[in-house]
């Protein structure tokens, strides 16, 4: 199953000593495959996409999930989008943002399974303190869709990958 989570209102984007203090610190967010935190964008893009590819089975007659972009037990799978700084050291993980695939629409994961289209997941990603979303992010906060892929770029580049985001 390919999902994409695409992620709006950085919350390096706004103005203020908050925001500031994001940019100058190297503030980036990411998606975590395993314990490692991918495809990061910086805090104050415009806007974070990232594209990923999960399993899904029928287990018992519940549709179950897995690989190494999703944590948890069964029945309580989710995605991190992960923030942290960019140091000498490396990525220094600061805060999460958890999203459920029980907070996903039975019928559109079901969908997404059955017919190999894409779930879309949508989400500022701003709190409403002005820092980075994080902790279970419940809908309406986030909102999923089942749409047709995108079509390849003109550069021949494909319209969806494994990931995207910079690094």
């Amino acid at each position: 199953m390919r999902i994409r989570i695409e992620g709006s209102d950085l919350p390096g984007r706004r103005a203020g000593a908050d925001a500031d203090a994001l940019r100058l610190g190297s503030v980036y967010v990411g998606i975590q495959r395993k314990s490692e935190v991918v495809d990061r964008v910086r805090v104050d893009a415009t806007s974070a996409t990232w594209n990923v590819e999960v399993s899904s089975r029928e287990v018992d007659g519940v549709l179950d999930v897995g690989g190494p972009f999703v944590h948890g037990r069964p029945g309580a799978r989710f995605l991190y989008l992960s923030w942290g700084a960019l140091t000498d050291e490396g990525f220094a993980m600061f805060r999460r943002a958890k999203l459920m695939f029980t907070d996903i629409p039975t019928t559109l994961l079901r969908a997404a399974h059955e017919s190999g289209e894409l779930l879309v997941g949508r989400l500022g990603l701003t709190d409403a303190a002005g820092g980075p979303v994080c902790a279970r992010v419940h809908p309406p906060a986030v909102t999923w869709t089942v749409e047709q892929p995108r079509p390849p770029a003109r550069d021949g580049r494909p319209g969806e990958g494994t990931s995207s985001g910079d690094q």
